[in-house]
């Protein structure tokens, strides 16, 4: 977790550039005496909670992309089984199971849009837990009176933390109208696949139902 957290940080570090990228220096922190360095750890632990939500913000991304792969498969096992249609009644489930999965796709990327959005507010999310992080470092410095740290502006960090929740809290209210959008598509993709379960009597039998 440590070792997981200290590379994390020098990444983290690296892409954030000049954006809330406002760092203590390390020889600083090093003057630390033991149990100043004590109050560092509910500043580190909510710096390793932001890092696991980025990573699962990227899983999620992951799983949607097998998702829509697997959904443009069935779409197309769905085309193919209206070619074969031996009568007018299997057709029409054929035509039911089209329907079902193109809207199941076009679910499926509206999510997807969502989230990537999502993804970003969390990488941005975690550059203001590293900012609060080096606000803590710097409040731990300045209170162990370690030299050098008077030369550090606390109002600085402090207005780097700010802007940058400022940030996040206006990227999540953006991300409204990708919100409206995925739920708006997965209603109609529910009424497609509930047209297809009547059809087919069973949606938990049926081989053309899927559910996410």
């Amino acid at each position: 977790m440590k070792r997981h957290l200290l590379l994390s940080l020098s990444l983290l570090t690296a892409a954030c550039g000049p954006s809330y990228g406002m760092r203590v220096p390390d020889t600083l922190v090093k003057k630390l005496p033991y149990e100043t360095r004590i109050e560092l750890l509910e500043a580190e632990n909510d710096l390793a909670l932001a890092i696991d939500r980025v990573d699962e913000a990227d899983n999620e991304v992951n799983r949607a992309r097998d998702n829509i792969r697997r959904a443009k498969s069935r779409q197309e096992a769905a085309e193919d089984e209206e070619d074969r249609a031996p009568d007018a009644s299997s057709r029409e489930v054929a035509q039911l199971a089209i329907a079902e999965s193109e809207s199941r796709v076009e679910y499926l990327r509206a999510h997807q849009r969502l989230n990537v959005g999502l993804r970003e507010v969390e990488q941005l999310a975690l550059r203001c837990a590293f900012a609060r992080f080096e606000l803590a470092r710097l409040t731990a410095a300045r209170k162990a009176k370690v030299q050098g740290s008077e030369r550090l502006e606390p109002k600085e960090f402090e207005e780097q933390v700010s802007e940058c929740e400022a940030a996040v809290k206006e990227q999540r209210a953006n991300l409204g109208g990708d919100t409206k959008e995925a739920q708006a598509a997965k209603e109609a993709w529910e009424a497609k696949k509930a047209a297809l379960a009547k059809k087919t009597f069973d949606a938990r039998a049926s081989p053309y139902v899927e559910n996410l």
